[in-house]
């Protein structure tokens, strides 16, 4: 039994992630931004823990790891998976708090997390932590390309992080999921048409 902290939990790839995981019988602290869906997780799983929060605001995300491994000593295992994803038109003015936004959600908090708590997964005896990037850091898509970029700095950042926590308890995952399919963009209503999405239920199966 693990005890497993997940971000961007209440939809897609995270909500069946946290669904999996509990039903498997390990401890798992969700957060989300909006308390409404959080609550309904939690009524469908009893158990689940949740708190609500932002990743991209740095006070929120201290306060995240503080209520963590205060409440949970035991915690042991952080995936981290919130992203959003903006369709953008370079040729055109861009709107800096939309980009900033998404760079603070994809690639600052998960930097930042994982720095307020790499110390206390190296006191566990065994703990993980798991990144979820994209195979879009690898091959961009021209609609997408600040998320393009912040899954391909994550990737980099992941593999720093595993060579420095080497020889250490703290094992690092980098999850680099495919077309899969989620909500991911429907606010800016990317076209999906050409895609050959996984379902979210066989894409958590192959992970875990």
């Amino acid at each position: 039994k693990q005890t497993v902290l997940l971000t961007g939990a209440t939809s897609g790839i995270g909500r069946h992630l946290a669904a999996t995981l509990h039903a498997l019988g390990n401890q798992v602290l969700v957060c989300a931004r909006q308390p409404e869906p959080l609550a309904a997780l939690a009524t469908q799983y009893p158990g689940l823990a949740t708190y609500v929060c932002d990743v991209s605001d740095p006070a929120q995300c201290a306060a995240l790891a503080h209520w963590a491994t205060r409440t949970y000593p035991h915690l042991n295992v952080v995936i981290n998976n919130a992203g959003i994803m903006h369709l953008l038109d370079l040729t055109q003015a861009l709107d800096l708090t939309k980009v900033s936004t998404e760079i603070a959600t994809n690639l600052l908090a998960p930097i930042h997390l994982i720095s307020l708590l790499t110390t206390h997964l190296q006191q566990q005896p065994t703990a993980a932590i798991l990144n979820i990037t994209s195979g879009l850091a690898f091959t961009p898509l021209a609609a997408v390309p600040v998320y393009s970029a912040t899954k391909a700095a994550l990737h980099a950042f992941t593999t720093c992080l595993r060579y420095q926590l080497r020889g250490t308890a703290v094992q690092v995952f980098e999850i680099i999921p495919p077309a899969v399919e989620t909500n991911l963009g429907h606010a800016d209503h990317y076209d999906r048409s050409h895609d050959h999405p996984l379902s979210v239920a066989a894409f958590v199966e192959a992970m875990l």
